[in-house]
């Protein structure tokens, strides 16, 4: 029986398994950068790929704005002493005389306590009767309760104190230190001090929105732009709700990446290559820096500028490609801003794919490996 040579049965070999290999899909995480591109408007397909640059990068900076309309920011304080419906107040009432209408076993002095402003604003006093206490201070109300009992007692001494009723409250809720319902008072007149007094938010302070709903009006800022800004610090209303939350924005990571997983946001402005950070960053042995890719539904008005077209209607889907190994692809890669519900895919480098190939062969995964043993060598 003839005997090939063993090198030459080994060639063989790997050249057949090669050429089997190369007819028979390989496994992978998914497209490579070749047939993303491949798949292009240009191309017949159905989403537009554009490479990143400084341009692309400033048209798609859009990030959330958040902020307060003017009724908010132009309202003014509260004055904490004014009397509401709803409001405790404690009166002392005094008499010149030893034996007045109010006084009892205790002396000249009457105490009435926990009287309860009523819902039209109203509270009653004995020989008093019923009087208006919305709307006026502790010190306007003394007046007029003076001014009814004078008539009837010499002399009339009172004493009109606000105690913390539920006339002027704010419900808090969410991810906060105490959620409950607060009372308005000197300390928390704005958005910052009841925050403070409910315990401050209870998830990480870059991520906290803060809104803040009156009637059908609503309005959010960012936690700590009520820092920044003092303007954002806006006084309080009865019957206002505040609601803190934390960021629900995500974005989801594939392909030859540390981790692909759907991610959070962690602060406010995610960058593409924070983004990559997040999930550990490249495979070096797999990862093709070249063909990284954020896939999008994009805005009318940006994918306009973007391809400049002004014939785009509705939103496009746009596949923008980042290249690190440019000259300022690390810096693009930096200012390229994330948005919520973002897809990033890093493609596989070729020389993963080959690496397979070969790790098959010698792997003894092919029908062709073991012809050096058929012939006997």
């Amino acid at each position: 029986m003839h005997r090939f040579p063993i090198r030459w049965v080994r060639g063989v070999a790997l050249v057949t398994s090669l050429v089997m290999l190369s007819a028979c899909q390989l496994p992978k995480a998914g497209p490579n950068k070749n047939e993303i591109l491949a798949g292009s408007v240009n191309n017949g397909g159905n989403a537009f790929v554009v490479e990143v640059d400084d341009r692309v990068s400033r048209a798609t900076s859009s990030v959330p704005q958040f902020g307060f309309s003017s009724s908010f920011t132009s309202a003014p304080s509260l004055t904490a002493d004014t009397v509401r419906p709803g409001d405790v107040l404690g009166l002392t009432i005094w008499e010149n005389v030893d034996d007045g209408l109010l006084a009892g076993d205790a002396g000249s002095s009457t105490a009435l306590n926990e009287v309860q402003v009523d819902s039209e604003g109203f509270i009653f006093v004995p020989y008093a009767g019923r009087l208006r206490a919305a709307g006026n201070t502790p010190e306007e109300l003394r007046g007029l309760i003076t001014d009814e009992l004078k008539e009837q007692t010499p002399d009339p001494q009172v004493e009109v104190r606000r105690l913390a009723g539920d006339g002027s409250t704010v419900s808090l809720s969410g991810t906060i230190g105490a959620p409950g319902i607060y009372p308005i008072e000197r300390p928390t007149r704005t958005l910052l001090g009841m925050l403070s007094q409910a315990g401050g938010v209870s998830v990480e302070s870059d991520i906290a929105l803060v809104t803040l709903i009156r009637g059908d009006q609503r309005g959010t800022v960012w936690y700590n732009d009520l820092f920044r800004n003092p303007k954002l610090d806006v006084a309080l209303r009865s019957g206002d709700r505040i609601l803190v939350e934390g960021d629900s924005r995500s974005y989801i990571a594939l392909g030859a990446t540390g981790g692909q997983s759907r991610v959070a946001f962690d602060s406010q402005d995610l960058s593409a290559l924070e983004a990559l950070a997040q999930v550990g960053g490249l495979v070096s042995i797999s990862s093709d820096p070249t063909g990284i890719f954020v896939l999008r539904r994009e805005r009318q008005d940006i994918a306009r500028q973007v391809m400049g077209r002004s014939d785009l209607q509705g939103d496009q889907r746009m596949i923008y490609l980042l290249n690190l190994t440019a000259p300022n692809g690390l810096f693009i890669a930096r200012d390229f801003v994330i948005r919520d519900d973002d897809t990033i895919y890093v493609t596989e480098a070729p020389y993963a794919q080959w690496t397979k190939s070969i790790s098959l062969i010698a792997g003894g995964l092919t029908p062709v490996a073991n012809v050096a043993t058929l012939t006997g060598n």
